[in-house]
């Protein structure tokens, strides 16, 4: 795995303009469609989810290796990057789902097509809590 090192061009260290840098980079090195395997933020403030007995230092670029990570990025001494090239991959395009939220503030993943039409509030049938694991559609 090649490793690549850039600093931040302005005062916003968040991970949104890290993720971006190392996408720009990433692109500079070849890669067309560039996507973040996994990623690792130094000061432990955002970690990614982890599994129990991982160690948080090391799993995540483990896991970017693994799965097609080809290219690690650090930005500045804060976040670094395992990206990979998804140029050839099938595009899953539109997916069926929305986010939704009750009336206590609580917010849910739902299928569209088994929503009512028009519906503002989420149905047990369509939707399922957000938690760590169900991606959210914003």
């Amino acid at each position: 795995m090649r490793n690549v090192h850039t600093e931040y061009q302005g005062e916003d260290h968040s991970f949104e303009t890290a993720s971006l840098i190392a996408k720009n980079v990433a692109k500079e090195n070849q890669m067309l469609d560039p996507t973040i395997m996994a990623w690792h933020q130094s000061n432990g403030q955002g970690t990614p989810a982890f599994y129990d007995g991982a160690d948080p230092d090391t799993w995540w670029a483990k896991y970017g290796a693994g799965n097609g990570g080809r290219l690690e990025v650090c930005v500045g001494e804060d976040y670094q990057f395992i990206m990979m090239d998804a140029r050839g991959y099938e595009k899953l395009g539109n997916m069926p789902l929305r986010n939704l939220s009750d009336g206590q503030g609580n917010e849910y993943l739902c299928f569209i097509p088994l929503l009512r039409k028009g519906a503002s509030m989420p149905t047990q049938e369509a939707c399922i809590q957000l938690d760590e694991w169900t991606a959210d559609q914003y």
